[in-house]
């Protein structure tokens, strides 16, 4: 059978179909269906736009490029064709990943997003695949973004060349939807993320007073239009709005007995190296670094040196970062553990909140992105416990949350991104002993 009696069969079907005949149950069934039909098709088109562009099709047309002509014929724009054109030659080195994307397996953006990745780094595929199986876009991109960085021998021609691209573009969509992208370095994104914190979580505090439900997305976009308003009349001093009692970066050392330990160092952020005041809800930027990392001023090995939530960045990110006055949260380490701290209150320190910001940049629920508005989480209910023990708090989005809270839901032991599963789950930490309660990590 060929491509174009497929297609036939296919719009036949397609124009025949009746959604309001069928069950809730076999919609659901058939929505998973239509997906898979949908990136089957999405990964032979990458595959064919590669091959037609390779064979010079787009210059017999007149076109300016391979990526203009595929975006006239699919009806996308040249940014996404040229990504569908990417993957698709990638896909020709990428044997696994081109047989999980014939599947139906891969959604569009995962898989321009693993093709990126394992055509630097061909080894990480079964991860990149496994991860995208269970995780979140969100949380495949990170990963992807550190598999790139781990084989980047040079970072500092990296981070000179997104500067060099970098770019502010404006444009109108059909139905006169303006549009605004602004492309640059990780570290100049997170400070324009930092500087319209305040200004969400007051226009946040608002909708809620006025019992108004507003997207995360709606009121960043808020945010960014009262700090563009308000100007250079009246600039925000980030330096001023460092916590108290929050250190700038916090470290991980080994004590005699071979356990880590956690030292707070003196702020390195602000004027003149003091320590900046500001309320609970505004700017930061978490750094984390390997301690070695920074000494050294690059990165080796499995170390890192990251803004969380962004992904990867040169030593020279970080450095530019304090340069610049604003507040930097720093979280080094040595390996992939930050060590428990514990107090006697409910709440956690400003410490704590930095190490909590760092170990889950997203909700702690495996397969869920959500990053605005984390609640932290006892895994032990604290008047059982009647301690904040770092190793024993997670962060958890207001629907994960409640579902722990009231239908007994809860993470399968561990740190960081992990299973979030019923209590029904033989996975779930009161399952682990029976008749008591499970280990908590």
């Amino acid at each position: 059978m060929t491509l174009t009696e497929v297609r036939t069969l296919l719009a036949e079907f397609a124009a025949g179909f009746d959604a309001s005949l069928i069950s809730a149950t076999d919609a659901a069934a058939l929505l998973t269906e239509s997906a898979k039909i949908e990136r089957i098709a999405g990964a032979l088109t990458a595959v064919l736009a590669a091959r037609a562009a390779d064979a010079g099709a787009w210059r017999a047309a007149g076109a300016r490029s391979a990526a203009h002509r595929l975006a006239e014929d699919t009806g996308t724009s040249i940014v996404e064709a040229q990504r569908v054109l990417d993957t698709g030659r990638r896909l020709d080195r990428l044997p696994a990943v081109a047989a999980v994307a014939a599947a139906g397996d891969l959604s569009a953006p995962q898989l321009a997003a693993v093709a990126d990745a394992a055509s630097c780094d061909p080894a990480s595929a079964p991860r990149l695949l496994g991860l995208a199986a269970r995780g979140s876009l969100a949380e495949l991109r990170d990963e992807c973004r550190r598999t790139k960085a781990a084989v980047d021998r040079d970072a500092e021609a990296r981070r000179r060349r997104i500067h060099d691209e970098r770019a502010l573009r404006t444009w109108t969509d059909v139905g006169d939807v303006g549009n605004l992208l602004l492309r640059d370095t990780v570290e100049v994104i997170a400070e324009v993320k930092a500087a319209i914190v305040a200004d969400r979580e007051r226009l946040f505090r608002e909708a809620r007073r006025d019992r108004r439900r507003e997207r995360p997305e709606a009121l960043d976009a808020d945010a960014l239009l009262a700090v563009v308003r308000r100007g250079a009349d009246a600039p925000i001093d980030l330096a001023e709005r460092a916590a108290p009692d929050s250190p700038s970066f916090v470290s991980t050392t080994s004590d005699r007995a071979g356990s880590d330990r956690v030292t707070a160092h003196p702020a390195m952020s602000g004027r003149g190296g003091r320590r900046a005041r500001r309320p609970r809800s505004a700017a930061k930027i978490l750094v984390r670094v390997d301690l070695d990392t920074l000494l050294r001023g690059y990165p080796t090995g499995d170390e890192v040196c990251e803004v969380a939530g962004s992904g990867p960045v040169p030593v020279s990110a970080v450095s530019d970062l304090l340069g610049a006055g604003g507040f930097l949260a720093g979280v080094v380490t040595r390996g992939h553990r930050v060590a428990g701290v514990a107090h006697l209150g409910r709440r956690p320190t400003a410490f704590q909140d930095t190490a909590l910001e760092w170990l889950y940049p997203t909700c702690a629920a495996e397969g869920c992105g959500n990053r605005i508005r984390l609640e932290k989480d006892h895994r032990l209910p604290w008047a059982e416990s009647r301690i904040t023990l770092l190793d024993l708090l997670d962060r958890l989005c207001a629907h994960h949350h409640a579902l722990k809270t009231r239908r007994g839901w809860g993470l399968t032991p561990g740190h960081g991104s992990r299973p979030f599963v019923p209590p029904t789950d033989p996975r779930h930490p009161r399952n682990g002993e029976a008749g008591g309660r499970a280990p908590p990590v």
